[in-house]
């Protein structure tokens, strides 16, 4: 069993104090950020990112080393992740993962493995048609329709956080075939179905087998679900 911390906050909780906490490459992002609302999301997730990760290691919030490192560009964006300092190997046993959506802002911290969070603000218009075509299955999209149409669009996003959240934890994203991912119907308990050749690298163990996925709800309206993958499944 592998221990996880679940926090959640909100972007109003953003306030210019909290910029002590960040490093030089957060507070730059900060800064650079024009839409007010995206910057208040990305303050109180690094924030909270800190702050949880300080408490776990024992050093304070600005402390805490982070890297982001995007796998495609090489660029200082992407999942972010503990950078392990020399004598610090401990730091290596802890992953974490950050999600915001709406006012709606939560940081996973898992230790022992490979963590990935997903809310969606619920009330969100949603063309869910068209959201299906893109990122469902044929047997995602039947479980879909097989509900009536006001529930549709409560139910794609309970299928969306879960596929993301798995996604986060492997910590490839969008870039993966959304559609060969396949999860188990909304109103069933959460599960991996399916699991794409390409997404990870051969296991001795079935992966559906491996990724223990939560479904959670955050004030009681907006869906997530938590994804924790042990740290031998590799990306291929």
């Amino acid at each position: 069993m592998h221990s996880v911390q679940v926090s959640w906050a909100r972007s109003a909780d953003a306030h210019e104090e909290l910029l002590a906490t960040l490093d030089l490459v957060e507070r730059a992002r900060w800064s650079a950020t024009v839409d007010p609302a995206t910057r208040d999301r990305f303050l109180v997730g690094c924030a909270l990112s800190r702050r949880l990760l300080g408490e776990l290691l024992g050093v304070p919030p600005e402390d805490v080393p982070l890297r982001r490192v995007c796998p495609t560009c090489g660029g200082p964006h992407g999942k972010p992740r503990l950078a392990v300092p020399a004598g610090y190997a401990g730091y290596a046993e802890y992953d974490f993962s950050v999600t915001h959506s709406g006012d709606v802002v939560g940081v996973a911290v898992c230790r022992g493995a490979r963590v990935g969070l997903d809310v969606e603000e619920a009330g969100t218009p949603l063309d869910v048609d068209a959201a299906a075509r893109t990122a469902l299955s044929a047997r995602e999209s039947a479980a879909l329709y097989a509900l009536p149409p006001d529930a549709r669009g409560a139910a794609f996003l309970r299928i969306w956080t879960r596929k993301e959240a798995v996604l986060k934890a492997l910590g490839v994203g969008l870039r993966a075939p959304l559609r060969q991912l396949e999860v188990s119907a909304p109103d069933t308990a959460p599960a991996v179905l399916t699991w794409p050749d390409r997404l990870a690298a051969p296991s001795p163990t079935p992966l559906t087998d491996l990724t223990d996925l939560t479904d959670l709800t955050v004030n009681g309206l907006h869906p997530a679900a938590l994804a924790v993958i042990p740290p031998a499944v590799r990306t291929a």
